[in-house]
């Protein structure tokens, strides 16, 4: 079974490009889990390049966490205890200029981050559509004394919008169409963001020039996401995601994939109503198959990317392509 929904309603390129800190700033020593999201890129057609999101330490930290690390799982490699959220930016060096970007958002609980699962893998298909893939080096664990779960994933994304923007010239992408995708938690930060891009939902004090961009993402798609209600079987959408004041001039575009046998499901659907009520453009493909699945190859029913692109086309967030009416 497959249900399809539709309402009316992005990865930069050549591995060894110096890490930046900022724009006159000197190159920084790359933490094990930069190395490792690279090295998966390195044997790549990219201009790959880290950013630092904060230049000096980032915001609303309690108390130290300790060293970040790599470390080996059963679905693939993942980062843990992330102080120094970061975005590395794998640009294809044959896309058009100005090219699309898509900010992608791993999973794990945030808890931890997954690299090549819901990470590289997806960067690395952006790059068959002519995307600049952005894997999002989030803080991770999750900080408990006193913040939401979301809270400094939330401010890293924020921050993330505003350097790609502000420096979009340099980095040789389309201001215009930078979008957003997340897989389990990264598709809660994705909807977090959507509902919270505003002048007054910024979660830190403006620091530098970046942060006079929008921290708006032009599209945003969600794989799995996780975390929508509370209870998660409940039909209680969390208010955080400020759906009550979404609005289909100001609330991006938004794809969603999820599968029937996936227990978080019952959340995209409620965040599809929600949506719709407001007018927002939205799109949901429900999937038989699939479980709590995340990345390109064990997504609901592995079909989520041809209609991710498909939707990128109508939209006109590809190419030369119009956007749908």
């Amino acid at each position: 079974m497959k249900i399809s929904t539709t309402l009316p309603f992005v990865l930069l390129g050549l591995f060894g490009v110096s890490t930046l800190h900022g724009a006159d700033e000197p190159e920084v020593k790359l933490t094990p889990g930069e190395t490792a999201i690279r090295k998966h890129l390195s044997d790549d057609d990219y201009r790959i390049t880290t950013i630092r999101l904060w230049p000096n330490e980032a915001p609303d930290e309690p108390r130290p966490i300790g060293e970040e690390t790599v470390v080996k799982g059963e679905r693939g490699d993942r980062i843990e205890r992330v102080t120094q959220p970061s975005m590395t930016i794998a640009r294809p060096t044959n896309a058009p200029t100005p090219t699309p970007a898509v900010i992608v958002c791993p999973g794990g609980g945030y808890g931890s981050l997954g690299i090549e699962t819901g990470g590289v893998d997806v960067v690395q298909w952006l790059k068959e559509a002519g995307v600049a893939g952005v894997y999002l080096k989030y803080r991770v664990p999750k900080r408990h004394q006193g913040y939401a779960m979301h809270h400094h994933a939330l401010q890293d994304i924020q921050r993330a919008v505003c350097l790609l923007r502000s420096r979009a010239q340099e980095l040789q992408i389309d201001p215009d169409r930078i979008g957003v995708i997340g897989f389990s938690a990264g598709g809660n930060l994705a909807a977090m963001l959507s509902g919270n891009h505003g002048t007054m939902d910024r979660l830190y004090e403006r620091i530098d020039k970046a942060d006079e961009a929008s921290c708006r993402p032009n599209f945003v798609a969600m794989v799995a996401p996780a975390y929508l209600t509370d209870p998660i079987l409940s039909d209680n959408l969390v208010p955080e995601l400020k759906l009550d004041t979404a609005d289909r001039n100001q609330t991006p575009p938004t794809f969603i994939a999820s599968a029937t046998t996936d227990k978080f499901t019952v959340g995209s659907c409620h965040y599809l109503l929600a949506l719709r009520d407001k007018r927002v453009s939205v799109e949901l493909h429900l999937y038989e198959r699939g479980g709590h699945a995340e990345g390109i190859h064990d997504g609901p029913d592995n079909q989520w990317p041809v209609m991710f692109k498909d939707w990128m086309l109508r939209k006109g967030l590809l190419g030369e392509s119009h956007a749908e009416k």
